[in-house]
């Protein structure tokens, strides 16, 4: 399987600098969580003599949302367990962050809150596969991880396919073969991640899915994202006519990231048949984004995310002149991403463990 580390370390292109829309998403799906813990899930269900409450969090990255998203569960379930008056059993907490072997963990453990109510531990792998001993999560977050998909449709890169993705970077704006192609690949990667987690939660558990979505009908290209992969495609192949890069380098580059709306979401968890279904729905994030996230915030923010992709595929030597071009075209097309980003949803799944 593929990996696509964020930018690690704290520096000025550092996810840990630029998640600020991960960040809104976490104060978006919070009030979420906070319900589904005090009305779902059922503590009960758990063995009377449980000692250590497991939560993991699939794609961690570097933080810091995820501190954030632990913190905030861990003080929902700490009142679940107040309000059943149960606190004298309040279990330790154990917060298992995962994420790929080529993630930066050392920036993660030295970012670490000093007064954490919880024992902490990496857990390297994909999450499309087994990661944890069967039945021993209670609680499972995921924000933002689960729309890269495990690697690139390979149809996307041959030019004998109906699917080859010329002068494209996504599909956004691509073809409906491309598209086709992408929709595939996200559900083989999604009958491989439930049917896992569907292996190492407890029963009476409960497992939050945040990521990018979109609803029925609407075209990838109307989403914040897909104006961002839009003009990064644009960026390179105005590169390519210039002979800095060549044209078969752009055409052979495919960002692995995919946005289901709910329908196809809800079909795949129906036919795993390990969770029912709590909610399903998308939430709007454009009003919890500050309007002073303009053009240099979407490059740094497209950055952080993509410069390790961007980099192992053409090199290191261009990135600087690749992103200086991209802040011109968020310039240029300024209308379209503000209004992008005023009407960005983000799908929250809430699952139970049956």
């Amino acid at each position: 399987m593929e990996s696509y580390p964020m930018n690690g370390g704290d520096g000025t292109f550092s996810y840990n600098k630029n998640s600020y829309l991960q960040r809104a998403s976490t104060n978006v799906s919070r009030a979420t969580i906070d319900k589904v813990i005090a009305e779902k899930l059922d503590i009960k269900q758990f063995s009377p003599a449980l000692t250590t409450f497991q939560i993991a969090d699939l794609g961690c990255s570097i933080g810091p949302n995820t501190f954030l998203a632990v913190q905030n569960i861990i003080e929902a379930v700490r009142r679940k367990y107040e309000s059943q008056g149960l606190s004298s059993q309040l279990p330790d907490f154990q917060v298992l962050f995962n994420d790929h072997a080529s993630n930066d963990f050392n920036t993660l453990f030295a970012s670490l809150p000093s007064d954490r109510p919880y024992y902490a531990a990496g857990v390297p792998g994909s999450f499309h596969g087994r990661l944890f001993p069967k039945a021993s999560l209670h609680f499972v977050h995921s924000s933002y991880a689960l729309q890269w998909l495990s690697k690139v449709p390979k149809e996307l890169i041959d030019p004998n396919s109906p699917a080859f993705n010329r002068g494209r970077v996504h599909y956004t704006s691509a073809p409906r073969e491309v598209s086709d192609a992408y929709t595939s690949q996200y559900a083989k990667d999604m009958v491989k991640f439930l049917h896992a987690r569907g292996e190492e939660i407890a029963s009476g558990g409960i497992m939050v899915l945040v990521m990018p979505g979109i609803a029925n009908g609407i075209p990838y290209s109307c989403m914040p994202s897909g104006v961002m992969f839009d003009l990064l495609g644009f960026s390179l192949m105005d590169m390519a006519k210039e002979g800095i890069i060549s044209e078969a380098q752009v055409d052979s580059f495919n960002l692995p990231v995919y946005a289901p709306s709910p329908d196809e979401l809800t079909a795949l968890v129906e036919s795993n048949g390990c969770f029912s279904i709590e909610r399903m729905d998308l939430a709007a994030i454009g009003s919890k984004i500050d309007d002073s996230f303009g053009g240099h915030a979407c490059m740094l923010h497209l950055r952080a995310g993509m410069e390790g992709i961007i980099n192992k595929h053409f090199g290191s030597e261009i990135i600087d002149d690749l992103f200086d071009r991209y802040l011109g075209k968020t310039n240029e097309f300024s209308d379209r991403l503000n209004s992008s980003v005023r009407q960005g949803s983000q799908l929250v799944a809430i699952l139970k463990r049956k």
